[in-house]
This record gives structure tokens, C-alpha cells and sequence, in this order.
């Protein structure tokens, strides 16, 4: 975002997916191949009018996303959506696809995961030697990031503050990596629990995920990122990570480009669907800074600690997580003492008018037949190995016809 855009005048959306053989579905490692079919040479970006092409790190990863901030999130969804058909009438000749969802269910990230060899290789390469990429939490996970903006100081922290307050609600509507190593995991926002642990080694580097309780540039300098650079220097003497995207939070300060990014959202099975969440997120997160259920004081008191903690809950149990918190419901205007998250979210819904938004279908889907990762579940049932396959060749079909999956 070049210029100083200000809160929710427009909207970065990134979304990763995996490309797979399209007979075994096994990950490819063929991204530089795909984006050079469009550039004639090997490049990490590729621009295509609204939409981007790009890589970061895994060479099975492709990340689609909006060529700088969009205003018309309906609209962006058709466009994702056209250049998912575009990739994979691309990756055809290639004998590959696009998979969705927020980890491959069967991928060995010990002797699969190939590191993109090109531009930027010496900052992927830092990052292996200090981190070790070749695991489930760096090699094997998709994502949907909404970036959105923010002009001051002052929109920064009444952004801040909203975000960390709903991260712990997103899972119940995102979880879509219930499955890995060819086994039901137990958290269905697997993904989610991997990259809890995947900078263990210097943990400053993604903290407790939900970021710390900071309103200001300047705080958010001298509380996370000059401690997080101090953490790393000595793996890293050359500096090669001292940049802002070594943060590696839920949600993270760019103050560089006037944003914060939530990046705590697993990718959907179509552009459909992720782009009905993103709505879910900023029709919320609209209602927060505007002070429709509590003022900003009290969403800027509510701890790391506590935050953290309601949000392991979702990674785990999703729409069937039981908030009992009630000054965390009383934040989001609920006067039960206990409710599934489920609920707050159906509440949270309606209170926010998007039953009568071009999102209401798409929301109502998940609400009615739980998050993806809940289908998923639904789809494989007991005939585990038979049916593990099936489902995900019906994701990718998802995927390519831009339709929501039906356990």
C-alpha cells in the first residue's frame, strides 16, 4: 500500500495454494516453472491485471493475490476465482493443479519440501538454517492474509486493539487442516497448532501469536520488533533478517506499507469462501473500532495471556469451542455467561447485517455444515483410506468451479 490509505477504505487479500500432481495429487515442486509459462523467464511475481502471482519459499506454493489494496471484495472474489482457472489451465500441461485447504493431508515436509532456488533464495535459505523449513509448520501450510490499512498512529491502535480481539473467534469459521501425515491430527486448525511451534528456537519471532498490547509505532518497535531483531542477530550476522517480515505474529504491524496483516486464516476450498471470512472479518472488525459493542479502552485491556489462551481453544475444537469468558463476550455485546463459538459467530453475523450481504449464503453454508475442516471429516468418515483421496480430488473440483464443499 504506497499511499496512507485510511481504516477499511481498502483491502489486501493474499491466498496460498498448493500445487499437486493431478493424478496422485502429491505436491509439485513447479511454481518457477508455472510463473515462467507466464513470464518467459524465472521470476518471483508475476502481475495479471487485479491479480498477483508470486512464491515465498515452498516451491509447491502458489500465492494468488489483489495487485494493491481492492474496494469491492465481491468483485475480488470473481477475479480470484478467474485466475485460479487461468493457473490451472496453465498447470495442465505441466500435469498438475491447484489443491486448496490449509495443509496437504499427506505430504512428508522432511523429504518433499523444496526451497524456491531463485530471487530472494538467500533469505529462504537464512531461514532454513536457523529454523529448519523442512517441517510441517514451514513446509506444509496455506493461508489466507487480509491486510488492511491504517493512516496514523491513532487508526493503528484502534485496529490493533479490534484484531487481537477477534483472532481467537476465526478458527470456528477457517479451520480447514483438520488432517496431515495421512492422520486425523485432533485439532481441526492444524495448521494453526504447527505454526504455534515453528520458531520455538528464538520465540520471539512469533510470540503467543496474538499480538502484544501495543498502540503505537513506536511502542510496537521497542516491544516487538527490537527485541525480535536482538533475538536473532546472533543466527544471523549478516542481517539478512532484520526486516519487518521476519515478525512472524498472527497479525503483524507493516508499518512500512500503512497495514496490519492477519495471517491467522487457513485457505478455503474457493475464492468464494475465503473471501466470504474476509468479509466476516473486516464487517467486525468495522463494528469494533467503531465502538458498537465496547469502547476501545476495553478492547486494549485484554491481555496477551488471555487472548493466547481462547485461541488455542479454537485450533483445536472450532465451531464447538465453549466461550465462557464473559468479559470477553460482553466485548462483542453477548449477555450469556457461556456460548459455542458457533453461536458468537452467528451472532455476530446478524448483528453486523451480512445475512443481507452477498457473503450470507457462503456464511450460511459454514454455519449450517460447520468449518471446512469439519466437512473433511465428514466426507473421509470411517472409510479412512478409500476415501481420503476422493475428498481432496472434490476440493481441488471445488476449487476450479469456484464452489463451496458439501460433506
Amino acid at each position: 500500500m504506497d499511499k496512507r490509505w485510511s481504516l477499511f477504505e481498502g483491502f489486501g487479500v493474499e491466498i496460498e495454494y498448493m500445487i499437486v500432481d493431478a493424478k496422485t495429487l502429491s505436491v509439485r515442486p513447479i511454481a518457477d516453472e508455472l510463473l515462467r509459462s507466464l513470464a518467459g523467464d524465472v521470476v518471483s511475481e508475476v502481475e495479471l491485471g487485479p491479480i498477483c502471482w508470486s512464491n515465498e519459499l515452498a516451491l509447491h506454493v502458489i500465492e494468488l493475490k489483489s495487485n494493491g489494496p481492492a474496494t469491492d471484495l465481491p468483485k475480488l472474489a470473481g477475479e480470484f476465482a478467474a485466475q485460479v482457472t487461468n493457473a490451472n489451465d496453465a498447470l495442465q500441461s505441466l500435469g498438475s493443479r491447484l489443491m486448496p485447504g490449509g495443509m496437504h493431508p499427506w505430504m512428508n515436509p522432511d523429504t518433499e519440501m523444496k526451497i524456491w532456488p531463485h530471487e530472494y533464495n538467500i533469505v529462504y535459505q537464512t531461514y532454513d538454517r536457523i529454523f529448519n523449513c523442512h517441517g510441517h509448520g514451514w513446509a506444509n501450510l496455506q493461508s489466507t492474509h487480509l491486510n488492511l490499512p491504517f493512516a496514523n498512529d491513532e487508526e493503528f491502535a484502534r485496529l490493533h486493539a479490534a484484531i487481537r480481539l477477534l483472532m481467537p473467534i476465526l478458527p470456528a469459521l477457517a479451520a480447514s487442516s483438520p488432517i496431515a501425515d495421512r492422520r486425523v491430527k485432533g485439532p481441526l486448525d492444524y495448521r494453526m497448532q504447527v505454526y504455534n511451534s515453528n520458531s520455538a528456537r528464538i520465540p520471539s519471532v512469533t510470540g503467543k501469536v496474538i499480538p502484544e498490547q501495543v498502540y503505537s509505532e513506536s511502542d510496537y518497535d521497542r516491544d516487538i520488533m527490537q527485541p525480535l531483531f536482538r533475538d536473532i542477530a546472533p543466527h544471523d550476522p549478516e542481517g539478512v533478517l532484520q526486516h519487518p517480515f521476519m515478525n512472524a505474529r498472527g497479525a503483524i504491524g507493516r508499518f512500512d506499507r500503512g497495514a496490519i496483516e492477519i495471517r491467522i486464516v487457513d485457505a478455503q476450498e474457493c475464492p468464494q469462501a475465503d473471501l466470504a471470512i474476509v468479509a466476516f472479518e473486516v464487517e467486525v472488525l468495522k463494528g469494533l473500532v467503531e465502538e458498537k459493542w465496547c469502547d476501545f479502552q476495553t478492547q486494549s485491556d485484554f491481555s496477551t495471556d488471555t487472548l493466547a489462551a481462547l485461541l488455542q481453544c479454537t485450533i483445536v475444537a472450532a465451531e464447538q469451542t465453549v466461550f465462557d469468558d464473559e468479559n470477553y463476550l460482553r466485548a462483542f455485546g453477548i449477555t450469556e455467561s457461556k456460548i459455542s463459538a458457533r453461536e458468537l459467530c452467528a451472532q455476530l453475523i446478524s448483528a453486523t447485517e451480512l445475512n443481507n450481504s452477498p457473503w450470507s449464503k457462503s456464511l450460511e453454508h459454514i454455519q449450517q455444515q460447520g468449518p471446512l475442516a469439519r466437512r473433511i471429516l465428514s466426507s473421509v468418515g470411517s472409510e479412512f483410506d478409500t476415501r481420503l483421496e476422493e475428498t481432496y480430488r472434490d476440493l481441488c473440483d471445488c476449487l476450479q468451479n469456484n464452489e463451496q464443499f458439501h460433506a
